[in-house]
């Protein structure tokens, strides 16, 4: 085949990449290989791309997924064809279910060359199943192919990811030659696109409205006198306290998971609703309203679920994603709009009309309060070893989020830590972020990389041994940037999590915690990070504030503790609490 069509392999390359700019597009996750070189080379040639590499693709499509939780804009990833496809796919199931928008671009041989023992050629077409909003496979470049079909097959997956949100696969076969080629000879083929390329829109618009349209101020009016209660899950800041704003109009309790940013006056519940005479006190609940998904708590969703099936209270679900957030299959009415500017036009329908707060459930419950206070006494003086020289625990450091510093940015991860944060952490005034779609330990550091080099901010990442054993290479994600950053591994030397679960004692330590005996002081200085590790919490807070004030780069800092202390404090705590 011609040098011929290496230029028309670029050329369509050219097209697409122009076309994704068009939609917003401005960041593209590249992977190194051969076959992806047409889209490679043109993303590189256009100026509205700014392109981030990464050596090792299951790290890059995470690290893609922070850019796009920090940009709230879709973002590209180009890989090779062959199992560098089949690495994505962690990545891809954890948007699908968080909503953010991946525009996956993978390179693939032309069909001739799939299932007849060429190398690195597998069936990619469907990979992805149904982890994706939609997929389009592309045929080889050809100029029997007209190039407007291409752009608006491109417009057409563009379009449905704009609306349902969620990543998106596109499969680029490119036969050989890759590499040469001149685009020039084929200006006859560009010259329907003429008035295209000269503009700077979409080949195709489309409008869409809402699913469905906000409630109306009016409508939503006659929950205000009823008994409820705000539920806060995985939103931004600014939504969350708007929310706490709303329920304090309404006079409302309001339970803010630690991936808002928020907290209140009912802090703790996943441990005080343990309290049977606490938990009683909410059954007068009749409207529940939760904005965003994905809560932590085990406990306030058996709440949830038990208030609204056994007690009859009604459920209503404000979130612009139409996706089902329903686990337990209640009687739901899903509002499908942006959140701030919903509870904004409710905040302004109770600013025009007199209204008394329905305070039903008293923020300053003595008994309450107690329990609060009995568990912020135990949490301090908890495994006091060390004497006056506070010890550095995986609790301690989950209960005093909120004196980390107000500047950086809070990635907590999913090992035991985000649940102990949910118990007896505060993260009241950070923005907060997480991947608690598909909750996996895989790519945390790889996403909270891209969540900082999107932001621009410092960030402070907590991470379990575990998880971060899994997803070491994307350390090197990390030591390439200059923004400040800290990474806190907290080292139980094992999945500590499966203390706390109904497992088979026989077989807890060898098949679940899995302990490793590594540390992670080597691993910081092959990815040229520092690294500390810490025996108190005034090295940790200083540590901590010194490096994000005055210092470069990042951090590793590693809290060893034993793999049976949080378990053991978690229940001491509960036993506590039932006694209360």
């Amino acid at each position: 085949m011609s040098q011929s069509q290496a230029a028309l392999n670029r050329i369509w390359s050219e097209i697409l990449l122009e076309e994704l700019t068009r939609y917003g597009v401005e960041h593209i996750c590249i992977a190194p290989g051969s076959r992806s070189t047409p889209l490679t080379l043109e993303a590189d040639a256009n100026p509205k791309l700014q392109i981030h590499t990464h050596f090792d693709e299951r790290g890059l499509g995470f690290y893609a997924l922070g850019l796009a939780k920090a940009t709230n804009k879709p973002i590209a990833i180009v890989v090779t064809s062959g199992t560098a496809v089949a690495n994505l796919l962690p990545a891809i199931a954890e948007a699908n279910l968080t909503g953010e928008k991946l525009v996956v671009l993978t390179a693939d041989r032309p069909i001739e060359l799939v299932g007849c023992g060429a190398n690195q050629a597998i069936n990619q077409n469907g990979i992805y199943s149904s982890h994706v909003t939609t997929a389009l496979n592309l045929p080889s470049p050809s100029t029997s192919i007209a190039l407007n079909w291409l752009l608006t097959s491109v417009d057409q997956v563009m379009h449905q990811q704009k609306t349902e949100q969620g990543p998106i696969h596109i499969n680029c076969p490119f036969p050989e030659p890759l590499y040469g080629g001149d685009k020039a000879e084929y200006r006859n083929y560009l010259e329907s696109l003429s008035s295209w390329l000269n503009s700077s829109m979409s080949y195709t618009q489309r409008v869409e409205s809402s699913l469905m349209s906000s409630t109306d101020s009016a409508e939503f009016s006659r929950y205000w006198p009823r008994k409820g209660l705000i539920v806060v899950g995985s939103v931004s800041l600014t939504e969350a306290n708007k929310a706490k704003q709303l329920a304090e109009q309404l006079g409302w309790p309001i339970f803010c998971d630690p991936q808002s940013g928020a907290s209140s006056a009912y802090k703790h519940y996943d441990l005080w609703l343990q309290n049977a005479e606490q938990k009683a006190k909410l059954s007068p609940c009749e409207v529940i309203v939760q904005f965003g998904s994905r809560i932590v708590s085990k406990r306030l969703n058996q709440w949830l679920s038990e208030q609204v099936s056994q007690r009859n209270a009604e459920f209503i679900y404000v979130d612009p994603r139409r996706d089902r957030n329903n686990q337990t299959h209640l009687p739901q009415r899903h509002i499908v709009t942006d959140i701030a500017p919903w509870i904004d036009g409710q905040l302004a329908a109770l600013d025009e009309v007199e209204h008394d707060p329905n305070r039903w459930l008293d923020a300053q419950d003595t008994h309450r309060n107690q329990i609060i206070e009995a568990i912020e006494v135990f949490v301090r003086e908890s495994a006091n070893e060390l004497g006056d020289n506070e010890p550095a625990t995986e609790l301690k450091a989950a209960h005093q989020m909120d004196r980390l510093p107000k500047q950086a940015d809070v990635f907590i991860g999913n090992s035991l830590f985000v649940r102990l944060v949910d118990m007896v952490g505060s993260a009241d005034g950070y923005n907060v972020f997480s991947n608690r779609g598909a909750s996996g330990i895989d790519g945390l550091i790889a996403t909270s990389a891209g969540l900082t080099a999107g932001r621009q901010k410092p960030s402070i990442t907590f991470i379990g041994d575990t998880s971060l054993l899994y997803d070491l290479n994307s350390l090197a994600l990390f030591s390439r940037r200059k923004i400040p950053s800290v990474i806190v591994v907290t080292n139980n030397d094992g999945g500590a999590i499966f203390d706390l679960l109904p497992v088979p004692t026989e077989q807890k330590s060898t098949l679940y915690q899995m302990p490793h005996g590594f540390g992670f002081e080597h691993a910081a200085k092959q990815f040229n990070l520092a690294y500390k590790s810490v025996q108190t919490m005034s090295q940790y807070h200083q540590r901590i504030e010194q490096h994000l004030e005055q210092g470069e780069g990042t951090l590793l800092i590693e809290i060893v503790t034993r793999p049976d202390q949080a378990s053991e404090q978690v229940k001491k705590l509960s036993q506590l609490i039932h006694a209360l």
